[in-house]
């Protein structure tokens, strides 16, 4: 192309790893499906959120109505989006949007005992797995997985503790917007947890079941199975990182298939990055200070990778435009 070798930086990398994984020597980003899992945990018992635990049954409500920030992304994008209900403490309305596969109305509280039994955590990547299916069957040509849930970046951090052999302090941020107090508090909730699970940092499944979320676990069957089914993936943030890093030690390989998009401002995201780097062999594209969720900075990194497809199919070779090359 007519452009000094590696000129386009990340953009020409995402470029080509997108061809490969497409397996076409013009990759697309057509067809988008975004896919939101969302539940509640048991740990909001303990303090660790500044929002009460019935924010999320009315953040899946405004998602479906169109009003949250994964809503007008999807939107701008002429994204599919598909938001799946694995629990809540407080009712979500039905709505034609909002596809019901509720397992209970949230986990239990991971400082006093496993977070869930090992059914729910099979029924919960389950639903993964098969939105990641419907993705496939959709033709979509990537996969973008969110979250909603309350609580649910104490488990998050829970869980990436466990798998890295860390400590809350290196990985428990402010969440939704603790202070410092909260944040303190928070630390020592999931030290507690830590402590009483004492989870194998080899065994993911273990992370997942005793300090995990439904719709983390929901995530990592959904990661696993776009890898089996050649889907490439875009890595959302901090909790979807962890989901990403749990579904790396429970299949080889799976990191191959995912792109990290952004840099979360939770002080755990850059920790996870760095485990999922050497699966994922790739440079997060973006650092905004985003900590939403929901999906929305892999979602923001979309036009960037549309313009990076751009660049690699429709710019001219030195031949085709008589352009010396120097050689």
């Amino acid at each position: 192309m007519t452009k000094p070798p590696g000129a386009l930086g990340l953009l020409e990398d995402a470029a080509l790893r997108l061809a490969a994984l497409q397996g076409r020597e013009r990759p697309t980003l057509e067809r988008i499906r975004i896919c939101v899992f969302a539940a509640d945990h048991g740990v909001a018992a303990e303090g660790v959120s500044a929002f009460p635990q019935q924010v999320t049954a009315q953040m899946i409500a405004n998602m479906a109505t169109g009003g949250a920030a994964i809503s007008v992304l999807a939107r701008d994008l002429g994204a599919e989006i598909e938001l799946i209900d694995l629990g809540t403490v407080a009712p979500v309305p039905a709505h034609p949007a909002i596809r019901q596969a509720v397992i209970a109305a949230g986990t239990a509280d991971l400082a006093a005992g496993p977070a869930m039994t090992g059914p729910q955590l099979h029924r919960a990547a389950g639903e993964g797995a098969e939105a990641a299916r419907r993705a496939v069957a959709a033709g979509a040509d990537i996969f973008i997985g969110g979250e909603m849930g309350i609580g649910n970046t104490t488990s998050a951090a829970a869980v990436a503790c466990a798998l890295l052999d860390a400590p809350a302090a290196a990985l428990a941020g402010p969440g939704t917007g603790l202070d410092e107090a909260g944040v303190a508090r928070k630390r020592g909730v999931i030290e507690r947890a830590l402590a009483l699970h004492r989870v194998d940092v080899r065994d993911p499944v273990a992370a997942l079941m005793r300090l995990g979320g439904f719709e983390i676990a929901a995530l990592s069957g959904a990661y696993v199975t776009c890898a089996q089914q050649r889907l490439p993936i875009l890595i959302d943030g901090f909790i979807s990182s962890v989901a990403a890093l749990a579904a790396v030690r429970l299949c080889l390989g799976a990191g191959d298939w995912m792109l990290l998009t952004h840099v979360s401002a939770e002080p755990g995201h850059r920790p996870v990055i760095a485990a999922l780097q050497r699966a994922a062999a790739a440079e997060p594209m973006l650092d905004l200070g985003m900590r939403l969720g929901e999906g929305s900075g892999a979602a923001v990194a979309v036009p960037l990778l549309r313009a990076a497809c751009a660049l690699h199919n429709g710019m001219a070779t030195f031949a085709e435009a008589g352009v010396a090359t120097g050689a």
